[in-house]
């Protein structure tokens, strides 16, 4: 049975259509999240959970109650925000307690509540202080605990961890999943970093002018994009795309022509594409080697010379161009002694290719290579 449910969401603003036709089903105990560009309408979507936003056309149910016109107090929801709305006058503990006050809990059943919650997220040292006095990241952990004590149906956070610094996003993103596992709640969560969404989710929803372009699990999304949207946007760094030819069809897949007429036969189908069509070929940069294939022997090679090489740690990044100008990426060791200038000899293995039509869909696997499908 699903906790949440979003039947044929319309959302429109002045006459723009910002949600069109979203229908997501989540699961009791679910960490979905909502990913996608700025403008594409997964903050709207939120707030049309919340309550904060009304559907033009289409219902909300939670626990199987249609709350569409529901005020956001009964919905049995909790929201975190990008800033962290606390008040600076009042303590931690003041803040964590604010909503049981106004649900008029006795003082012993408030102050109980705010050590557990305190307890959980590891703030006890902290009840006594007041916002000014607190990090970034402590002020985020108490605005989770303002949400926690309430004990809802559904935790909402709209992009929480944005406001910090690098290395505290990597590790607030963590606590947030030990909370998920503590807590088993349904969590609902809005990033615009895919790397966030690929880290921390059960399912990713990939949001696209205020349509929903794939739902599935971070693996499924990586390894079987449905489009051409999803394949970019999804994986970092970006998937390579280099426009090709089509030679032939055949059992054994597309083959397709590049620039420099390299010809590689891709396991996927599709009834039409026919010989002569302009598809697009892509590949992730983990997945391009360097005179040997990835998790297996090379298919083909691809000249290129060198343009940039960023050097990471563990691994460098190198930035190369073809014969023909068109740019490529792709990640080797970082004990690889590879400069600026060189020339490569670029090994691929099709089965880690996709291959994309004219209208930026996907070609599907042949039975033979398809991955059990995920929901």
């Amino acid at each position: 049975m699903s906790q949440v449910q979003l039947e044929h969401i319309d959302k429109v603003f002045g006459g723009q259509q910002v949600l069109d036709d979203v229908e997501i089903d989540i699961n009791n105990g679910e960490f979905v999240v909502f990913v996608g560009p700025s403008g594409c309408g997964k903050t709207t979507l939120m707030r049309t959970i919340a309550g904060l936003e009304q559907p033009s056309a289409g219902r909300v149910t939670i626990n199987d109650r249609d709350v569409t016109r529901q005020h956001p107090a009964e919905r049995g929801v909790a929201m975190v925000f990008q800033s962290y709305a606390l008040y600076p006058h009042m303590t931690v503990a003041q803040n964590i307690g604010f909503g049981l006050r106004l649900s008029n809990k006795s003082k012993a059943e408030i102050d109980q509540a705010v050590q557990e919650v305190a307890g959980i997220l590891q703030i006890e040292s902290l009840l006594a202080r007041k916002p000014a006095a607190l990090s970034g990241g402590q002020r985020q952990r108490v605005a989770i605990g303002r949400a926690i004590v309430r004990d809802p149906d559904v935790f909402l956070f709209d992009e929480p961890l944005s406001n910090l610094d690098a290395s505290l996003r990597v590790q607030m993103r963590v606590e947030l999943i030990k909370l998920h596992r503590r807590l088993e709640a349904t969590m609902v969560y809005v990033t615009h970093d895919q790397t966030e969404a690929m880290t921390m989710a059960d399912r990713i929803v990939v949001l696209n002018n205020g349509q929903v372009e794939q739902i599935g699990t971070p693996l499924t999304l990586y390894r079987h994009p449905r489009n051409y949207f999803v394949a970019s946007f999804i994986g970092s760094p970006k998937m390579n795309f280099l426009s090709v030819d089509c030679e032939h069809v055949d059992d054994a897949g597309v083959t397709v022509r590049l620039a420099d007429d390299t010809q590689l036969t891709v396991p996927v189908d599709d009834n039409d594409v026919q010989a002569g069509s302009e598809l697009t070929l892509g590949v992730r940069p983990e997945h391009l080697g360097i005179n040997e294939g990835v998790n297996g022997p090379a298919d083909a090679y691809i000249s290129a010379q060198v343009t940039v090489v960023e050097h990471l740690g563990s691994e460098s990044l190198v930035h190369a161009h073809l014969a023909n100008g068109m740019e490529l990426a792709l990640k080797t060791s970082g004990h690889d002694t590879i400069e600026a200038d060189d020339n490569l000899h670029i090994a691929i293995r099709t089965p880690l290719c996709h291959l994309f039509n004219g209208n930026g869909e996907a070609l599907k696997p042949l039975e033979k290579q398809a991955e059990p499908a995920e929901a």
